[in-house]
This record gives structure tokens, C-alpha cells and sequence, in this order.
């Protein structure tokens, strides 16, 4: 009978890799593909998130309800992702490209993200009324008890008038005009030093719309020019997206 191997033999003998360490070796390779993976995709999905930075370009309709009015406006019109949603709401905010009035998409994408580009948009929100008059409304009774001094020339045939330090209105000027079959126009604006020190918000004016509607937009006061037109377009742009609840309720009235 042959001698049992020395223990140096049995040494020798023994592979230079167990079978337990190859499975623990491809346990591991396998889990740092998994990770790989998981990397890879979520930066993809992370850079395009940080991307969009809230932006989305689906034009899908979105129907909100605030107050007693409901309106349907594209996704991409929508400036918060959390405003992306149908139901009823308080408010929603919109940003949109002056002169097209059209939300974001990625040919426009430097116009929403590059801030010396911005004046090119117009801001909006909208919400139920919680004053009687619109800004329009509030000339005679409020704004002409405000003003200090006497009114003078402002830009593009629009009058001036400061308001009172005390109004609480910090250097804004009010910006009017008269229209003809219409109240007169009026804007609140903080007009800047130069056209290069202009913001995307330096104006703002309300407009009372729908049922019980108020529709807050703001501009850039480099956008003056377009005063007439600007003011017509956005009522036209909310008024043909205002849903009217009337029909259906009729409808249904009659089909009982």
C-alpha cells in the first residue's frame, strides 16, 4: 500500500484558487456590474433632470380648476412640476416666450435657462380674485390717492407717476395710458437705470378674467414697447383656454 501523501505534498497538491473564493470573486463581480449599471443609469436620469431643471417639453393638456373657473394649459406652459397636475388648485404659474406665447422646448431652452436671455419671457399666474378691481379698476380709487408729484413723460406714450415713499410700493412707477371703448392701462413698473439693468419681472400688471379669475403677468420693462399688444395677446391667450363649464352642465341637465 502506498504511504499517505506529507503534508507538504497535500500543500502543494491544493489549487491555487478554491472553488468557494471563485464564487465569492464572481458574487462581487457580479454586484459592481449591478452598481455599474445602476450608476450609469441614474446619472443619465439625474443629468437629464438637472438639465430640465424643472422644465418638461410634453405638451400634454393639463386641466386645472381655481375657484369657479377651469382651464386647460399645455404642460410645458407650466413653469412648477408640482402645478403639472389635473385637479383643483389655488394657483398656477406660467412662463412663456414673448412674442410666440409659447412654452419651454428644447430650441428655446437658452431663452428659459440663460438668465441675460430671460427678458424674453413672460410670467404669469393666475388665481381667484381677491380684490374687486383689476389693476385697470384700481386707478381712480387707490392709485390716484398714491401718487406724488405731478405725472410726467414715460416711454413709449405711456405717463408716469411716483408713488408716495410711504405707499409701500419701494420706487415702483406707475405707467398709464388711456384706450379708446376700454379703461385705461396701467402698469406697475421699477424702471431700471439702462436696458442692461433690466430684469425678467421689472413690470407687473393684473387683469381680472373669467368668471372670477385674476391673471398676474409680469415682464421685462426692455418689453415696454409692446405694451398694447403684449396685454391684448395674454387675455386672448387665458380666454381661449378657459373651459366652459356651462355646456356640459347643460347637457347634462337636459339628458336627465
Amino acid at each position: 500500500m502506498a504511504p499517505p501523501p506529507s503534508p507538504a505534498a497535500m500543500v502543494e497538491e491544493r489549487p491555487l484558487i478554491s472553488s468557494g473564493f471563485v464564487c465569492r470573486l464572481m458574487a462581487g463581480v457580479a454586484v459592481l456590474a449591478a452598481l455599474t449599471v445602476a450608476i450609469c443609469v441614474g446619472g443619465n436620469w439625474l443629468g437629464e433632470k438637472i438639465s430640465l431643471a424643472g422644465h418638461t417639453t410634453d405638451t400634454k393638456p393639463i386641466s386645472i380648476t381655481i375657484g369657479d373657473d377651469t382651464i386647460r394649459l399645455a404642460a410645458n406652459t407650466i413653469r412648477f412640476p408640482s402645478e403639472r397636475t389635473d385637479g383643483a388648485a389655488e394657483r398656477v404659474d406660467l412662463y412663456l416666450t414673448w412674442p410666440q406665447l409659447q412654452g419651454f422646448s428644447e430650441a428655446d431652452r437658452l431663452r428659459f435657462d440663460d438668465i441675460s436671455q430671460s427678458s424674453s419671457l413672460i410670467f404669469l399666474q393666475i388665481s381667484q380674485s381677491t380684490m374687486s378691481r383689476d389693476m385697470s379698476g384700481r386707478l381712480g380709487p387707490i392709485y390716484s390717492q398714491l401718487m406724488d408729484g405731478a405725472p410726467y413723460a414715460g416711454p413709449f406714450g405711456l405717463t408716469a407717476h411716483r408713488l408716495r415713499a410711504d405707499a409701500g410700493y419701494n420706487g415702483e412707477i406707475l405707467l398709464t395710458a388711456p384706450r379708446s371703448g376700454e379703461a385705461d392701462y396701467v402698469v406697475r413698473c421699477l424702471l431700471p437705470s439702462s436696458p442692461a439693468s433690466a430684469t425678467s419681472g421689472d413690470c407687473q400688471r393684473d387683469v381680472k378674467l373669467g368668471k372670477d379669475l385674476s391673471v398676474l403677468y409680469r415682464f421685462s420693462s426692455n418689453q415696454l414697447r409692446d405694451w398694447r399688444t403684449m396685454d391684448a395677446a395674454v387675455q386672448d391667450f387665458v380666454k381661449t383656454r378657459l373651459v366652459d363649464n356651462a355646456a356640459p352642465a347643460a347637457m347634462a341637465e337636459g339628458g336627465r
